[in-house]
């Protein structure tokens, strides 16, 4: 772990904040190397990994702690909608200022895109098309939106969203301007990949109807592997995320040709 200053005053939640990205990076924490890296007592650190387990974001072991990343998808539709939720709504900002007025777009699940949707609302003359329950909801209240698509198939109640060869079918009606596409892991080296598999064939077909693909992923996700892969990250033209994402896989992600924009 890197040392922080002493005379360093970090404030509760960046605190938390810094034991996640560490538990992103390593897999696991130790109490006493957090308590030395942060010169505070073990007693606050323990409270402190008490408060992250009952999120759902970590699991308390003997002596520290470790990731359990795979609890986020045990989740609530709602709780995943509030967690991270200040990083989702900065990722948001920025993935919506590169839609322009009167383009046709593809959003797909999860709660990022999302929090995207709800940045549009200044934006005109919008076609969405989505395999969202949770999205296609939200756009009524939109009246920007000049049409909504939302893909039929397979529902899944849980993380409300449509797959299927219904959905892939219906989508290949339709072309689009761009993609913003929520991913569970962004890797450099294994592109990227959902937690659903249902999911993946649908998602790279939506990659290869568009014009540009944009996928929005919180600090959490990048450098991560999940279960079915959907496409390399070679297909990806934008990546709108956390400045404190690990920076050798942004810096991989560029070489490789990829936009980064880091919020």
């Amino acid at each position: 772990m890197d040392e922080t200053k002493n005379d360093e005053i970090i404030d509760i939640d960046q605190r938390r904040k810094k034991i996640l990205e560490l538990l992103q990076q390593e897999g696991k924490v130790k109490v006493a190397e957090l308590s030395k890296l942060f010169g505070i007592s073990e007693v606050t650190i323990r409270n402190d990994l008490d408060e992250i387990e009952g999120q759902g974001l970590l699991q308390r072991v003997h002596g520290g702690a470790i990731s359990t990343y795979k609890s986020y998808y045990n989740m609530t539709f709602h709780d995943r909608t509030e967690t991270n939720k200040e990083e989702k709504r900065k990722i948001a900002v920025e993935a919506a200022s590169i839609i322009s007025d009167g383009d046709t777009i593809i959003l797909g699940s999860g709660t990022t895109p999302l929090y995207v949707l709800r940045e549009l609302k200044n934006h005109k003359n919008l076609i969405v098309i989505t395999n969202s329950l949770s999205i296609a909801h939200e756009v009524g209240y939109n009246r920007n939106i000049n049409i909504v698509v939302l893909l039929g198939g397979n529902i899944n109640l849980e993380y409300q969203f449509t797959s299927g060869d219904d959905a892939i079918r219906q989508l290949s009606k339709y072309k689009a301007d761009k993609l913003i596409l929520s991913s569970d892991g962004v890797s450099s080296a294994f592109g990227i990949t959902t937690y659903h598999h249902l999911e993946a064939e649908l998602y790279r077909q939506m990659i290869a109807r568009v014009d540009r693909t944009i996928i929005v992923a919180d600090y959490t996700k990048i450098g991560r592997a999940n279960f079915a892969h959907i496409e390399s990250i070679e297909k990806i033209d934008c990546l709108v995320t956390n400045h404190n994402s690990p920076k050798d896989e942004i810096e991989a992600m560029k070489e490789k040709g990829v936009e980064v924009r880091l919020v």
